[in-house]
């Protein structure tokens, strides 16, 4: 049984479009990535999960137990992180922090500690003296002080340097590996590429696909750029199998999914300045699908 299931699970907002008919099975100790750009329907459904929000249609469950149902016995083993994190100004750091984990049935108070010394944030602070990247860090903490079996992760990085962002998936990665499930939101594709074990791309509310991070990687699509002396005509040459053909004067690129040896015959025909063909990363397979499901 998966750790968080959704059956065709739809939300509309009136007329507007929210999710529409999302399928995820996500099992116990996966890093489970969510991509798409904004709007695509990821906080819809992290907040249907949540049960913030009420579905359409369709279903959510969490640990086998429907989220609407459950939902208080369910948050007690989920800590959420939203995108936007807003706070009472007035009010310390540290009483913020104390006040969330009376919530919880556990002592939490190293765990804050913990968590605080290693994201270098001063528990004495107030609130409003915080800079938006410090107030993302309350949220994490907020998040993890109880050790949740499931985390939920929504947009995370956003206010982080580069360094504390480091830090934080150091703390992701040993919450997984203590046994924490983890379902991380990004449109970022790089963070991704390096954190999860499978993705599902959605777009406009639609899943478009669910596999892992390296059977996409290893699909064989080449990133190829080329110069020539004269400007070409691709279509009387034999190249086949591209997308995201960019074209500017003597300038080539695009990607090729098929055989290196047609390619390199199609290459060999013409009056070649430069070539560079190298492996496409995620990001760029990400596009490729969805200018494919346009």
């Amino acid at each position: 049984m998966s750790i968080i299931e959704t059956k065709q699970l739809t939300k509309y907002y009136g007329k507007s479009r929210g999710i529409i008919g999302v399928d995820l099975a996500i099992e116990e100790g996966e890093i489970f990535g969510f991509i798409g750009p904004n709007g695509a329907g990821k906080s819809t459904t992290i907040r249907l999960l949540l049960s913030l929000i009420h579905p359409t249609s369709g279903s959510a469950t969490i640990f086998g137990k429907d989220v609407t149902v459950y939902a208080k016995e369910i948050h007690q083993e989920i800590g959420y992180l939203p995108s936007e994190v807003f706070y009472y100004d007035n009010m310390k750091v540290k009483d913020l922090l104390n006040y969330s984990a009376s919530f919880y049935k556990k002592d939490c108070s190293q765990r804050i500690k913990d968590l605080a010394k290693r994201l270098d944030l001063d528990l004495n602070r107030k609130i409003d003296d915080l800079s938006y990247g410090n107030k993302k860090k309350v949220g994490i903490i907020q998040g993890l002080l109880h050790s949740p079996k499931v985390i939920l992760l929504d947009e995370p990085t956003g206010g982080l340097d580069p360094l504390m962002q480091n830090i934080f998936f150091d703390i992701l990665a040993e919450e997984n590996k203590r046994g924490a499930t983890v379902l991380f939101s990004s449109h970022i594709l790089s963070e991704v590429q390096k954190l999860c074990h499978r993705v599902a791309i959605i777009k406009d509310g639609k899943i478009v696909r669910v596999d892992t991070v390296q059977a996409m990687k290893e699909e064989a699509y080449l990133k190829v750029s080329f110069e020539t002396k004269a400007p070409v005509d691709l279509s009387k040459i034999g190249f086949d199998h591209l997308t995201q053909v960019v074209q500017n004067g003597t300038e080539v690129s695009f990607l090729y999914k098929g055989d290196l040896n047609v390619l390199m015959g199609a290459l060999a025909k013409l009056d070649l300045v430069r070539v560079n063909v190298q492996e496409a990363d995620l990001e760029e397979i990400f596009l490729h699908y969805y200018q494919k499901e346009a």
